[in-house]
């Protein structure tokens, strides 16, 4: 059995409306992001209906942000920590907790401008801790963090109002989702990124609806080709 985390950034809910590659029109006001993960997991369930998903939506109930009473209580000692410190850090234990039992994370976030929802980066901030995710090390030199979990795969699903994000494309420097959650996804332990993209999303022509078409002809293909591994 393998464990999916699933998680969900948009600040849009899901209509609930399935979206398929044969789909004359998409709802405007509803997360496409959203849709195309949750056709994704429910094809994977398809074909291991054995596997574990867990899910959470940081858009619709986003993590707090971090302070300073949170980084004071991540480098107390853990058994120096008053009561106050532990609850503080309660959420971050959990969500670390959902990341390490997580073989795959189905990640679908929207592009705000040019980068991730403020509640996803939140949630990285949660989740990227140190002596739980990584350590730090200077004997390491100039490169003193080390990820302490492994062998994870992330596909990351976007959905973009504009277009010629991806390399080579027109807007290829204006992209700051994909490549800085690639950066930051090694010290979750993830060695395998996938990226699904649709895009066009304000123009709503249709660009927009191929896109979204291609979308969710390349999770198939993902599919097919991750399960075939397992």
């Amino acid at each position: 059995m393998k464990t999916l985390l699933h998680i969900d950034a948009s600040a849009q809910k899901w209509s609930g409306l399935a979206i398929t590659q044969d789909s004359a029109s998409i709802p405007r006001h509803t997360s496409i992001s959203k849709a195309i993960a949750a056709g994704f997991v429910s094809a994977w369930l398809q074909k291991r209906p054995q596997d574990k998903v867990i899910h959470r939506d940081v858009g619709l109930n986003p993590p707090g942000f971090i302070n300073q009473e949170w980084i004071a209580s991540v480098f107390t000692p853990e058994a120096d920590r008053s009561e106050e410190q532990r609850s503080l850090l309660a959420l971050s234990d959990t969500l670390i907790d959902e990341v390490s039992q997580a073989d795959i994370i189905i990640m679908s976030t929207s592009m705000y401008n040019y980068g991730m929802p403020a509640a996803l980066k939140a949630w990285f901030d949660q989740v990227i801790r140190i002596d739980k995710t990584f350590t730090f090390d200077l004997a390491r030199g100039d490169y003193p963090l080390e990820p302490i979990m492994s062998a994870k795969t992330l596909v990351l699903i976007t959905s973009a109002g504009e277009f010629g994000f991806s390399q080579g494309g027109i807007r290829e420097k204006m992209n700051h989702l994909g490549p800085h959650i690639q950066t930051l996804s090694h010290y979750l332990g993830v060695e395998e990124f996938y990226e699904i993209n649709a895009e066009y999303q304000e123009f709503a022509d249709e660009r927009h609806r191929d896109s979204v078409s291609r979308a969710l002809a390349k999770g198939k293909k993902l599919i097919t080709a991750l399960i075939s591994r397992f």
